[in-house]
């Protein structure tokens, strides 16, 4: 027998202990969060219990489970991606991520904290006819946190298919269907406490991988970051262009310009209007604990995101634009195909080592929060919709929580299924968009009925559905969805969704520019047209606000 008949066998049975392995771990980690989610399912007896934890998170724990919930699989995976093929616009991510949590801080987190009990529409609804309100927030929270759990499950789809060396789509779908299952089963049985839980566990886990694998590829440059910078470019087939901003975004024409301007808009402003982030200041007894949990949470992920730059440029660097492309074309699996190389590469038990536990931590960071953002939408599909729009405010918490598991079902099954179409795009990107519809719909009227006395339920509904409409609909016009050559988009968008052929009405791939003002327009112009007066519940909202007197 040659030397090449000899070793083909044995590197066959090699990558099958390597698959074997990998399979191991992810078997533990899911084991483990099931673990936590039925021990949390015991602890569950009210209503305030499965919709945040019975209040009783530290600010440290509530700070861990809000960066579990924002250091999802588009700060991991995606931007790590972005950074690795487009170099330096991978800053726009990972920036404006950060400065968002400025503006929750300052402006929300600890007067939601004194004016709500479960939801973003308890804060509308206060002082405004309940029914009309809770049902706009309602919808525009669903709607927000499906795109959102687009991103999530299109990330786990090329992870697992990357770990396991499975090509074809169906691995990638077969994927995204495990991960809503168990999504919905977090919800479902385990609530806030046990979701809360698994967000810490993740988000020490995501830090640690981080941390080893920043430390490892700065290791091999000496911890000279403009070598690694250099290499980067080198390989990257893009010379000085890598390191420059345009590559992606602003460098063609105006409307790419405005594209930039629009992102940025909606990675800054979206935080605040997130349901997924908005519901986690309601696990804390008092806002006190809200505003310290934040610090911690700005702490945690603006040292995180500083990693990420490593990451991606490391990746660029140690594997190659090209490489990457190949596995996932829209660089989800650079940081996965990082951790391979720097183990040692494909086929050494190192690289398969690492790889699998940087994957299993990434699928982590995926299950923990797709389980937030469903807890979220279900929460206030039964808290707002269900209880105080159908039922009028008649429904027992009972009655409430059953409905809750019911709709995490529901839209479970939606994202699985929407996730399957976009399973080609990047999911930076796709975050992108829940960011913008965001910032679009819930932070307008959000802040206008903490600000503004003369608001009223007229602006807060038109508020948010002129941002929602307004921003889904630029998307649905948008290369986004129909991918056709034009003069402002030359290359077209191969990843379009419903035609690569078509030209797209509006070249904008981000809505915000246009949303986010449209949001804030019709939210006032709805205010001033309507006589509505609430000046003795606004009063009532702001002392209670400010100090906390009557907050739940």
């Amino acid at each position: 027998m040659s030397p090449q008949q000899y070793a083909a066998p044995v590197l066959a049975a090699s990558d099958n202990e390597h698959r074997t392995f990998s399979l191991i771990l992810f078997a533990v980690f899911v084991a483990l969060t099931l673990w936590i989610t039925l021990w949390a399912s015991r602890q569950n007896k009210t209503a305030a219990d499965f919709y945040a934890g019975g209040r009783g998170f530290s600010p440290l724990q509530n700070g861990l489970a809000i960066s579990g919930d924002y250091m999802s699989a588009a700060s991991f995976l995606g931007i790590a991606g972005l950074f690795a093929l487009s170099g330096y616009d991978g800053f726009l991510y990972s920036i404006g991520f950060l400065v968002a949590w400025l503006v929750a801080l300052l402006l929300v987190a600890e007067l939601l904290r004194n004016s709500g009990r479960f939801t973003m529409a308890d804060v509308l609804a206060f002082r405004m006819r309940q029914r009309p309100v809770r049902a706009a927030a309602g919808i525009s929270t669903i709607v927000v946190s499906i795109f959102y759990l687009l991103a999530q499950m299109v990330g786990a789809g090329a992870l697992v298919g990357l770990l396991l060396d499975v090509s074809g789509e169906a691995a990638k779908i077969w994927t995204i269907v495990v991960v809503g299952a168990l999504m919905i089963f977090y919800v479902t049985v385990g609530g806030m406490r046990g979701t809360t839980w698994v967000q810490v566990v993740k988000a020490v886990m995501l830090m640690s991988g981080a941390i080893v694998m920043t430390v490892w590829v700065l290791s091999k440059y000496s911890f000279n970051l403009s070598d690694l910078l250099g290499d980067a470019a080198d390989k990257s087939g893009k010379g000085d262009a890598f390191l420059k901003p345009g590559l992606k975004y602003g460098a063609t024409d105006v409307w790419s310009k405005l594209d930039l301007l629009s992102l940025g808009l909606a990675l800054v402003l979206g935080t605040a209007g997130l349901p997924h982030i908005l519901i986690r200041f309601y696990t804390v007894p008092n806002s006190r604990a809200a505003r310290t949990s934040v610090n911690w949470a700005i702490g945690i992920i603006g040292v995180f995101y500083l990693m990420t730059l490593v990451i991606g440029f490391g990746a660029a660097a140690l594997v190659g634009g090209k490489a990457i492309a190949a596995q996932d074309k829209g660089g989800n699996t650079a940081a996965p195909q990082l951790a391979q190389e720097l183990g040692g590469g494909s086929g050494s038990t190192g690289g398969a080592v690492f790889l699998a536990i940087i994957a299993a931590v990434a699928f982590a960071t995926i299950l923990a929060v797709v389980a937030g953002l469903t807890l979220a939408s279900s929460s206030s599909f039964a808290h707002d919709l269900f209880a105080n729009v159908f039922k009028r405010g008649k429904a027992s918490e009972r009655d409430e929580v059953v409905m809750a598991r019911y709709s995490a079902i529901v839209i479970g099954a939606i994202a699985i299924v929407l996730s399957i179409f976009a399973r080609g795009l990047n999911v930076a990107f796709l975050v992108a968009l829940a960011f913008a519809i965001a910032a679009s719909a819930n932070l307008p009227t959000l802040l206008f009925s903490l600000f503004w006395k003369r608001f009223n339920t007229v602006g807060a509904v038109a508020g948010i559905y002129g941002g929602l409409v307004t921003a889904v609909g630029i998307v649905l016009l948008s290369p986004i969805c129909w991918g056709g050559k034009s003069d402002t988009i030359p290359k077209g968008n191969v990843d379009a969704l419903f035609s690569e052929t078509t030209v797209a009405p509006i070249p904008l791939q981000n809505p915000g520019l246009i949303s986010i003002p449209v949001g804030f327009l019709c939210a006032y112009l709805g205010t001033v047209l309507s006589k509505e007066r609430t000046d003795e519940k606004y009063a009532e909202l702001e002392v209670r606000a400010l100090t906390g007197t009557g907050a739940h």
